[in-house]
């Protein structure tokens, strides 16, 4: 098994892939301006396991809500979820890659997407994605972002080595406004998000990952990884975290 087969299996039996939580996904809901009674059409776009797929098809129930991932296992997960939820009626799985989605131009009031938008990049997924968007449409991406103006070298080192596109706020923005959208929302995710919602239930199945796969040296060091993730972010938590991030499309011109 190579490395990305034992990260999918690694994080496909947990609840997120990613630092979140329900009441930042209703709190960027909420700040988002979506409303609950409209036949919206919405796109979660690296819904992984669908942490963030079940909020919005709870709190928007007359929403057309299409769950995205390119792993199949994912969104196998996500629909068992959904059912058990009572929710799986407005949820459209669909396994594709975030570079290659399944809409026309125009097509969606709204795109959301936690903690997924590095895999394309983040300047490279809102330009992308707003083709889809119709006029107005609404961009929802949390995106790993610097707190402060300058940070200890050896976490800029390591966080500029795993994702180049890590910045400030105000260069978040920037990015937006150049692509054609208009911010409208942002907040930081708290340290629950990182500590109690992901990295802890991460840790917990770390046992149980090496035994699956033979205490490899393969896995071996995949769970080595995570752990030094997981300690840099206890010690550095105060120089970064994810921002949320919410923007319009610009309504000046077509799709």
């Amino acid at each position: 098994m190579d490395e990305f087969q034992l990260l999918v299996d690694l994080h496909k039996g947990a609840q997120r892939q990613g630092p979140g939580g329900e009441s930042e996904t209703r709190r960027a809901i909420q700040l988002s301006g979506l409303d609950p009674q409209a036949p919206l059409r919405i796109a979660d776009i690296g819904c992984g396991t669908g942490a963030s797929t079940l909020v919005l098809a709870s709190v928007l129930p007359h929403a057309r809500i299409t769950a995205v991932d390119f792993l199949q296992g994912f969104l196998d997960v996500l629909m068992e979820r959904s059912r058990t939820a009572g929710v799986a009626g407005r949820i459209t799985p669909v396994c594709a890659s975030m570079e290659d989605l399944p809409f026309g131009a125009g097509e969606l009031d709204g795109i959301w997407s936690e903690g997924a938008i590095y895999n394309i990049g983040f300047a490279r997924g809102v330009a992308h994605w707003r083709r889809y968007l119709k006029p107005g449409g609404l961009l929802m991406a949390s995106e790993i972002t610097w707190l402060t103006p300058t940070r200890p070298r050896e976490i800029q080192a390591y966080w500029e080595g795993e994702y180049p596109e890590i910045d400030l706020p105000s260069a978040k923005m920037r990015v937006l406004e150049e692509n054609g959208y208009s911010p409208i929302g942002y907040f930081v995710l708290p340290e629950h998000c990182w500590l109690e919602h992901y990295y802890r239930p991460l840790q917990s199945g770390f046992a149980a990952f090496l035994q699956r796969n033979g205490h490899s040296a393969q896995a071996r060091a995949v769970v080595e990884a995570e752990r030094r993730e997981i300690e840099l972010y206890e010690r550095f938590k105060a120089y970064y975290s994810y921002g949320v991030y919410l923007a319009r499309k610009a309504c000046d011109d077509a799709p």
